[in-house]
């Protein structure tokens, strides 16, 4: 996937590696939270020059921990095969425990979903924005669609009656 610079995914003087565009029309986003991974040499390694695909990963709460399935991080072009990291093993996830223990409470109250909205570089380290999301209808995002558009149309005619004037 390309680098996105997108200002609601990343904060400010994080490097994006990559977004998952899908997240924000499929689900409807209710929390995120900024997670640290747990990733060997040649993922960082890989990481850097944007060989991920985030489209299809979610995280799951596994014996009070919370892990990252499904991320596709491909091989480090320069590494040993000897060095080389399985492409889609589990990645554990890090936050604080109380945040954790929160997130799982809604998760199996409220039957939510965790899904990571975009990986970037913040001083250095790997960091995953993580979103706990309900899933959408397709009525629903056809009613944002809807929506979105009588807003279009509402501010072009308010432009077109200020240049009328």
């Amino acid at each position: 996937m390309a680098k996105s610079q997108k200002k609601r995914d990343i904060p400010a003087g994080a490097v994006a590696v990559a977004t998952n565009r899908t997240a924000r029309r499929d689900y409807e986003i209710l929390d995120t939270l900024e997670c640290g991974i747990v990733l060997r040499g040649s993922e960082v390694k890989s990481l850097r020059e944007s060989k991920v695909q985030l489209p299809e990963a979610y995280a799951i709460f596994y014996r009070g921990e919370l892990w990252l399935v499904g991320l596709h991080i491909s091989a480090y072009s320069h590494s040993a095969e000897a060095f080389a990291h399985d492409t889609d093993r589990r990645k554990k996830l890090l936050a604080h425990r109380d945040q954790l223990e929160r997130w799982n409470s809604r998760v199996d109250r409220e039957k939510l979903a965790l899904i990571p909205l975009a990986i970037y570089f913040k001083n250095g380290r790997a960091k995953v924005d993580l979103a706990l999301a309900r899933g959408r209808k397709q009525h629903d995002r056809r009613q944002d669609i809807a929506k979105r558009d009588a807003d279009r149309e509402a501010q072009r005619a308010i432009a077109k009656s200020r240049r009328q004037r």
